[in-house]
């Protein structure tokens, strides 16, 4: 690792691409860590033969130990979630979740408090991270979130119970919401 200018680390960064019953993921990350799951944007929910695909379609030999292990929690994730309880999470590295901030706080809560199957509204996460004044925040430390589906913002929803925005849009946010439901059901 080398020090830029602003004092973060340059790191050897690598590219996996995974098609998923979402999609095509792009995931990078370092020796060091993951730094990012970009979603697909879903102009169709997936069914059928679409929503049982799996397959590391782009990188896979030179997969570092975290996206490995993050090719592994998604597989898992999507394909059979009685196994996400025995996989190790891959180590994130993105500044975001390196610095002492309320965003990185609020994400980690997330990760930590709301689990497979279940959902959490903006107020509660705040109350949860300290602040339950700071709704409103919590929404953009979900916008800002580099590893969405493991750091799981799509279980972020309102109040009212509407599901609210989602990077991936809506319908993939109800896509991996119901998804959750169902293997729930099933575990």
């Amino acid at each position: 690792q080398v020090n830029s200018k602003e004092g973060e680390f340059q790191c050897k960064e690598k590219h996996a691409v995974v098609l998923s019953p979402v999609g095509k993921l792009e995931i990078s990350g370092c020796e060091t860590g993951l730094h990012e799951i970009k979603l697909p944007k879903m102009s169709v929910l997936p069914s059928g033969a679409e929503s049982a695909a799996w397959e590391v379609c782009e990188g896979a030999e030179e997969m570092t130990e975290p996206l490995k292990q993050c090719t592994a929690w998604l597989h898992a994730y999507f394909c059979q979630p009685a196994r996400m309880a025995s996989l190790p999470l891959p180590a994130f590295h993105h500044p975001l979740l390196q610095r002492d901030s309320f965003t990185g706080q609020v994400l980690r809560t997330l990760l930590r408090d709301v689990k497979f199957g279940e959902a959490v509204s903006y107020k509660r996460l705040a109350e949860l991270a300290g602040n339950s004044r700071a709704a409103r925040a919590v929404g953009g430390a979900m916008r800002s979130n580099p590893i969405p589906i493991i750091i799981p913002c799509h279980r972020v929803i309102c109040s009212s119970g509407r599901s609210g925005h989602y990077g991936g849009g809506n319908l993939m946010k109800e896509w991996l919401l119901s998804h959750e439901k169902l293997q729930k059901e099933k575990l």
